[in-house]
């Protein structure tokens, strides 16, 4: 089973909370992040696109790299690990988006990819005219599917003349070509129209974990993926998405949660829950609905392992048993120590990860 890292790419990471680290994003910080995860044995690297944050007294997120120059940083820092960036695909062309993965990939041959992102909060586009209206939920898988099919004949034969409703290409170019002609696709689609993207245009798609120390809570979901895919005859994997608040104990790793619960943000929260209502349509499984439910949005949701490092190991372990899972994302409350913690105290216990702590002779 993969295990891969969510990089903070904004500031504060993933926890809405006055009491959780307080920090700006910068290339040296995930630079750090990302070299101490290659050194561990963890497979990959994904950095988001924020574009406009949710303010608060914390200012959550209102600081952010852009993904794409910073995974081309990382790449000429790096060896092994793959990496993927995220496009928004209401502001990067797929032209240019399957370019420049072109030019990552010859900094890092083989190892970058694209995590595709239609967005869900209409205000980081309407502060650049970009926001298509309301609307825009109800087609967006559409024109993400024509998008991500023009950066794929770009890739595979270096030109296309896809002819959409979206994007319309005339003897469109490109050389250099990806390695392999072509680059690993990801999505996070949660829905169901989201899955049927995922399960006919992406490599993996990621669902987030729910509840707290619940880990095969995404069964559930999971095995939607899995039947999507079924249904194309596609090799779709699962790559599920969970933060770890790790201690020497349980106790002590509960009270940490607790008390960033109890110190949420609760401004940015609120602005966080007024964008997720904009899509009408959202099914309960969409990001947009799961991310600001009341129980546990001071970290959008997310499933959540809380313990010891023993109970944190047995719970991953878990989760790697579940169908159709090929892999995790991690994120960590505190990403240096938390990176750290894993590699030293976590993974040796974890039996699913036993060829990277006892590589074969």
């Amino acid at each position: 089973m993969d295990i891969g890292v969510f990089i903070p790419i904004g500031n504060n990471g993933w926890l809405i909370s006055k009491s959780a680290p307080q920090y700006m994003p910068s290339f040296e910080l995930n630079k750090e992040i990302v070299q101490r995860a290659e050194h561990y044995g963890l497979d990959f690297a994904l950095s988001m696109i924020k574009l406009k944050g949710f303010g608060g007294e914390t200012e959550f997120w209102d600081h952010n790299l852009e993904s794409f120059t910073l995974m081309a940083g990382l790449a000429a820092a790096t060896e092994r690990i793959k990496l993927f960036a995220s496009t928004p695909i209401l502001t990067l062309p797929p032209a240019m988006v399957a370019r420049m993965a072109s030019t990552i990939d010859s900094i890092a041959p083989g190892r970058f990819g694209v995590n595709i992102v239609t967005g869900w909060a209409p205000n980081e586009y309407t502060q650049m005219g970009l926001w298509p209206g309301e609307e825009y939920f109800g087609y967006r898988y559409d024109q993400a599917t024509e998008y991500v099919t023009v950066m794929k004949e770009l890739w595979a034969d270096g030109v296309s003349n896809f002819k959409g409703e979206y994007y319309t290409m005339d003897n469109c170019v490109l050389s250099p070509r990806p390695t392999g002609g072509t680059a690993p696709i990801v999505a996070a689609g949660q829905s169901k129209s989201g899955m049927k993207f995922a399960a006919e245009m992406t490599d993996y798609n990621f669902i987030m974990g729910t509840g707290i120390n619940t880990p095969t809570a995404i069964s559930e979901a999971t095995s939607t993926l899995v039947e999507a895919a079924a249904t194309t005859g596609r090799d779709v994997g699962a790559m599920t998405l969970f933060m770890i608040i790790a201690a020497e104990t349980d106790e002590e790793a509960q009270a940490r949660w607790k008390d960033y619960h109890d110190n949420a943000d609760l401004a940015a929260l609120g602005y966080m829950a007024d964008q997720s209502a904009a899509d009408t349509e959202a099914d309960g499984e969409s990001t947009a609905r799961t991310i600001s439910l009341p129980e546990g949005a001071v970290n959008f949701n997310m499933g959540t392992l809380v313990g010891s490092f023993e109970t944190v190991a047995g719970m991953l372990d878990e989760i790697a048993e579940i169908d159709g899972i090929k892999g995790i994302m991690l994120t960590f409350d505190d990403f240096l120590e938390g990176i750290e913690n894993f590699g030293t105290r976590i993974q040796p216990l974890m039996m699913s990860r036993k060829e990277v702590i006892e590589p074969a002779a």
